[in-house]
């Protein structure tokens, strides 16, 4: 099961890794097509989520990589599921069906690892 919890650790830590990239250096204008919802967002609040959602992924590897604070790594999969749980609304408001089911399985996969990393499983 450990390795299980490290594998979709990985695949949401990089996921939110590229997501926060992208976030975080192109400008609105670039994301519109790719991203419809950004023309719903200031550029701040942009930011801010890729950041948010970089550390998220920081958190998800880090404390267990070096074994230090690994509490964080179950706290940073609970950060990624608040963050799906309000970029559904979003999608909700927007009647985005598509980015909802993406969102979903995100925060299915963080569900996981925060049951994983907080009880049976902690690092």
């Amino acid at each position: 099961m450990n390795v299980f919890l490290w594998i979709v650790q990985g695949l949401l830590a990089a996921a939110f890794a590229v997501a926060s990239v992208l976030k975080s250096t192109r400008s609105r204008e670039q994301l519109i097509p790719q991203l419809p919802w950004v023309s719903d967002v200031s550029t701040p609040v942009m930011r801010l989520i890729g950041a948010a959602e970089f550390a998220g992924a920081l958190g998800l590897i880090l404390p267990g990589a070096f074994d230090i604070a690994t509490v964080l790594t179950p706290l940073a999969a609970t950060g990624l599921a608040v963050i799906m749980v309000l970029a559904m609304g979003l999608h909700a408001r927007r009647k985005e069906p598509a980015a909802i089911a993406f969102n979903a399985v995100l925060l299915i996969l963080a569900a996981v690892v925060m049951w994983g990393r907080f009880g049976p499983h902690t690092l």
